[in-house]
């Protein structure tokens, strides 16, 4: 049975971690799917969780490198309470190596062998301060994975919840089941993004991950849990843009969410160490889109494209166009009593 953790700060840098539990010679993390055991002085995959004298230790707790208000619309979250405002924060660390990473500066930089981690301290009960300062109407754990800043993310939602304000994660996917259990009682949605339509060679080559299941184990935990959930799609040019496996995609979140679940295909940008690849093509975006509409899915977009007509929400019944966007601003929202105002088919978008 994993520790749930006894929320003990042992001096500055060291706050006791969640999920895991002593065994021989070291102890088991149960935070994520790597299930990572760790030797006495050593660090997880994660580089932001620490073996000392065989108990577990987060070294990122309140050590915050991102705090920004965001338009919801950049986690990205369509869906759910558009045109609405989220404090996004971020704390260093990330259990997945993608070679591309749009955030490396702040995910992939952990020095294995500093006694701290950067990032400004911060309290669970001042970045809620900060949310409602700012009029916020959530509060977002995102740009790096908040699996490994859980327990800070677990202990502000808590609170924030209290304040009656929601809480969402941007994700990579892969918590453990021990973890989508703690913390579904304090989260309301979820951006999962899955990247190069889930090829598993592509995972293990570009991302050092060795077993995509996980993400749709994760997946199934969360619709279990009634969290609201939103996929992206990264398409990435010459090496992971295959329009059937992005069908393939599809079809799996059709048969195992549900036609309703919105799904964005982004456009890759070169990044960290894949600056030799192309901008992923507008009609390579537009293909994978619509092979997703064919899939069966009633809510496709194309992201990252600034202008695009596909980053609109349009009914899929009559295609009136019922949430009209310009970047991450909305224009229009056109919805009566959350239905279509032409044919009447009710929608699946969370407003007040």
């Amino acid at each position: 049975m994993a520790r749930k953790g006894t929320a003990k700060i042992t001096n500055k840098r060291l706050y006791e971690a969640m999920l895991w539990k002593k065994e021989r010679n070291g102890v088991r993390c149960f935070l994520c799917a790597r299930n990572c055991f760790i030797s006495k002085g050593k660090r997880g995959f994660c580089l932001v969780r620490v073996n000392e004298d065989n108990v577990l230790y987060t070294l990122n707790y309140g050590k915050l490198i991102a705090v920004n208000v965001d338009p919801v619309e950049k986690k990205p979250l369509f869906h759910f309470y558009p045109g609405s405002k989220t404090l996004s924060i971020a704390a260093a660390g990330c259990n997945f190596r993608c070679q591309f990473c749009d955030n490396w500066q702040i995910s992939q930089t952990v020095n294995p062998e500093a006694n701290d981690v950067e990032g400004e301290n911060y309290t669970p009960e001042s970045i809620v301060e900060l949310a409602e300062k700012h009029d916020c109407k959530m509060i977002s754990y995102t740009y790096t994975e908040p699996t490994v800043f859980f327990e800070f993310a677990y202990k502000t939602a808590k609170l924030a919840h209290r304040s009656n304000m929601l809480n969402t994660f941007v994700t990579n996917g892969y918590m453990s089941d021990e973890a989508v259990k703690k913390i579904s009682k304090y989260l309301d949605a979820v951006t999962i993004d899955i990247k190069a339509s889930a090829d598993p060679e592509f995972y293990k080559k570009f991302m050092s991950v060795p077993n995509v299941m996980p993400i749709f184990d994760s997946l199934k935990r969360l619709k279990k849990q009634r969290i609201f959930m939103e996929i992206t799609n990264l398409i990435v040019p010459q090496i992971g843009d295959s329009a059937e496996r992005c069908r393939k995609l599809a079809e799996r979140v059709n048969t195992d969410f549900g036609t309703d679940i919105p799904f964005h295909v982004l456009q890759f940008f070169p990044n960290y160490q894949l600056k030799e690849l192309p901008p992923t093509p507008v009609e390579t975006l537009e293909r994978c889109a619509q092979e997703a509409r064919l899939a069966g899915l009633r809510y496709v977009y194309v992201g990252n494209v600034p202008g695009h007509a596909e980053a609109n929400t349009y009914c899929y019944n009559c295609r009136t166009l019922l949430i009209e966007r310009d970047g991450m601003s909305i224009r229009s929202i056109n919805l009566v009593n959350g239905r279509c105002p032409q044919c009447g088919q009710k929608i699946n978008v969370v407003q007040d």
